[in-house]
């Protein structure tokens, strides 16, 4: 809020174990986080590696919390927001959602752009118009990593006052077509067996082949640095 007042856009990225694993395998990716003036941990295993490593992260904070918490400020600030991202009808139910729980808060426009509208120059360009003609304060962008920071990439330096937020499946989550896991699982970690309940066919390679090795690796090399350490001392 103090970098809006001061007229400063920037970017919130929130990391988790599958972000972090698609950067390891691809160092271009790595300019997305460098490019983030704000970095949060959303993923336990991060919480659990950081502690590991004695060097331990404050909290989990995952976008599908900020982008209620964030929405309440800048309500409170008068200030706006546009919804960018989820299926067809998605952003334009979370609008409502947004508009009913911040009474305060101003809707700057909402968008849920057809699926692979980002390999369409001309719709790309049409979508990207629309968000800089609507020109928020904060955007929150939902079409999962690297799609969404691409977008956001794209649309900074048109609004370089905004802040930008990638938020993957939050928009539907305060829409309701998507559904969180239970509070017990989220402080559990567990968050993820409750999404691959639901979507299994997406998320199984990802979450069983990809993330859950890569997750086991990480929490090892924490042990490991956090032996060395030690010893060294």
């Amino acid at each position: 809020m103090a970098e809006l007042s001061a007229g400063r856009g920037g970017q919130i990225i929130t990391p988790n174990v599958d972000i972090l694993h698609r950067v390891r395998r691809d160092p271009d990716l790595r300019g997305h986080l460098a490019a983030s003036e704000i970095v949060v941990a959303d993923g336990k295993p991060l919480i659990w590696a950081s502690r590991i490593a004695g060097n331990a992260l404050p909290a989990r904070v995952p976008g599908s919390d900020l982008i209620w918490s964030l929405s309440a400020a800048m309500g409170a600030a008068g200030r706006s927001v546009y919804l960018l991202g989820g299926e067809p009808g998605t952003a334009e139910r979370a609008d409502a959602v947004l508009r009913e729980r911040f009474p305060d808060l101003k809707l700057a426009g909402h968008l849920s752009p057809s699926f692979g509208f980002d390999t369409r120059p001309e719709e790309y360009a049409e979508v990207c118009d629309e968000v800089v003609g609507a020109a928020p304060d904060l955007v929150f962008v939902g079409f999962g990593f690297p799609k969404q920071e691409r977008v956001i990439e794209k649309l900074r330096p048109r609004l370089p006052r905004t802040w930008f937020m990638g938020c993957g499946a939050a928009i539907g989550f305060v829409a309701g077509v998507h559904s969180r896991a239970p509070v017990w699982m989220q402080r559990g970690g567990l968050e993820w067996v409750h999404r691959l309940y639901l979507e299994p066919r997406r998320l199984m390679r990802r979450y069983l082949v990809d993330d859950a090795p890569f997750a086991v690796r990480l929490l090892a090399g924490s042990a490991r640095d956090r032996l060395r350490k030690g010893t060294a001392r």
